[in-house]
């Protein structure tokens, strides 16, 4: 009795989908290793070292004209008011708060959003320190999610490590300010705090953990 014949099927060969390049530059990351000096900015002494004035506003969630491209079906969807991290906003009618101030419990709970604002200046020495052309970091956890924009941008890259935004429940955030800094440099920070996790609504508020800003 003969043996039928066996076909087997060709191979199928998948192109290489070529990879895109990224629209932006990877953020640059903080070292590791401990910081040489550092400065906390939730307290007098170190927020007057710095030139730190902080101010804050909650943001409100308002309805707006769906995007041009979006399905039919949606008319309307949601922004945040106001857009306090671009370039050239003015807080100057925002309220002053103390630095020490940083971790009161503000919001109403739920879904809140919060900014808070302040300019940074690089002082030339702070005690036997001297800040000339070191790398400058600011590192901070707020409660629960915040994202971090540096003189109106939020240092980003898809699919890529980016410390400005969220980087999880009550997860400490360092976003490098300047690889090589200049005493004098200025930096305008802006935090955008977010009570989270936001599908669960919950009843508690956003603070500020700990904010400082650290040298390498």
């Amino acid at each position: 009795m003969s043996t039928p014949p066996t076909f087997v099927a060709p191979p199928v060969i998948l192109a290489a989908t070529p990879v895109r390049p990224l629209a932006s530059p990877q953020p640059a990351l903080a070292p590791a290793l401990p910081a040489v000096c550092a400065v906390n900015l939730m307290t007098l002494e170190g927020a007057a070292l710095l030139g730190a004035q902080w101010r804050t506003k909650e943001a409100k969630i308002i309805e707006v004209p769906a995007i041009p491209d979006a399905m039919p079906e949606f008319t309307t969807t949601y922004d945040i008011d106001p857009h306090a991290g671009e370039a050239g906003f003015d807080d100057s009618g925002w309220p002053i708060i103390l630095p020490t101030e940083l971790d009161a419990k503000r919001g109403g709970g739920k879904v809140s959003f919060l900014w808070f604002r302040t300019r940074l200046t690089i002082p030339s020495r702070i005690g036997t320190f001297e800040s000339a052309g070191a790398k400058v970091v600011l590192a901070l956890c707020v409660d629960d999610y915040a994202e971090i924009w540096v003189n109106g941008e939020m240092p980003r890259a898809a699919g890529r490590p980016s410390p400005a935004t969220i980087q999880g429940f009550n997860m400490p955030q360092r976003v490098v300010l300047s690889d090589a800094v200049t005493p004098g440099d200025t930096f305008q920070i802006a935090v955008f705090g977010i009570n989270g996790p936001i599908s669960v609504a919950p009843a508690n508020t956003v603070w500020f953990r700990e904010v400082r800003v650290e040298f390498f």
